[in-house]
């Protein structure tokens, strides 16, 4: 499958979803109607054990909404963009494989929002990152509010909406809304590095925890338990549980299903 605006690869166990309309990544309704549709492709390639985000340009991430496609936008036409890109945030967050994002350059708006929902976020140390809708009068519609808040919490999802400045990558690691920084001749074979080490990991277990971080870390704790317990069931009913304890106690390298 081949999109206009979007880049799909794979490098090993690794897939690269990269974003790709210069000169900025700047989204537009053809580039939005893409993303999930992209996405679920890698995730549903059986060859693909770790999905990144990234960007094929060489200074941006992503820009976020090309904002000459909101001029005369209505409330009606916003619910189409916003529908669209909700379905991309849960397709994202849904996944049954990790999800991470490599962040170069300039992230902001839509952008950023993108990587929000990913299990963890490497920036090029000279990345800028911000959610600046509040200057047009507007909010984060990819899901941004909700997946912000859970990311670094209600008081520092705050600052960032209400102030909509950007801030660079050693500042947005210090509230956790990136969590690995590395220089920027760096960034693609770290990314590439860690896909590898949870690609050698037991793709159903890595699953369940996702289901339980995600899933359950968005509902109070004892249905957060519940998730937990039924994962931890089905989890020793499967070949990988045997096969792991009997690799440890045997001491030897597992043979994963």
């Amino acid at each position: 499958m081949t999109f206009e605006f979007i880049d799909l690869e794979r490098s090993g166990p690794v897939g690269w979803l990269r974003f790709n309309r210069a000169p900025v990544n700047a989204v537009h309704w053809q580039m939005l109607d893409e993303l999930e549709p992209a996405f679920v492709a890698l995730h549903d390639d059986p060859s693909v054990r770790v999905i990144v985000i990234a960007s094929a340009l060489e200074r941006h991430f992503n820009s976020g909404a090309d904002i000459s496609t909101f001029d005369g936008v209505d409330g009606a036409r916003m619910a189409e963009w916003v529908t669209t890109s909700h379905r991309l945030a849960s397709a994202v967050r849904r996944s049954e494989k990790p999800v991470l994002a490599a962040i170069n350059g300039v992230a902001v708006g839509g952008g950023l929002e993108m990587t929000l929902h990913a299990d963890l976020r490497f920036a090029a140390a000279d990345a800028r990152l911000g959610q600046p809708e509040v200057n047009i009068g507007f909010i984060p519609p990819v899901a941004g509010t909700q997946g912000l808040v859970r990311l670094i919490g209600r008081s520092q999802a705050f600052r960032m909406l209400y102030g909509g400045e950007l801030i660079d990558a050693s500042s947005a690691q210090q509230i956790g809304l990136v969590d690995f920084v590395t220089s920027p001749d760096r960034l693609l074979d770290d990314v590439q590095a860690y896909g590898e080490m949870l690609a050698s990991k037991p793709a159903n277990a890595l699953a369940s925890i996702r289901r339980c971080l995600i899933d359950g870390g968005s509902r109070d704790f004892e249905a957060g338990l519940a998730i937990e317990r039924a994962e931890a069931i089905a989890l020793a009913d499967h070949d990988n549980f045997t096969e792991g304890v009997a690799a440890f106690l045997e001491k030897r390298k597992a043979e994963w299903v």
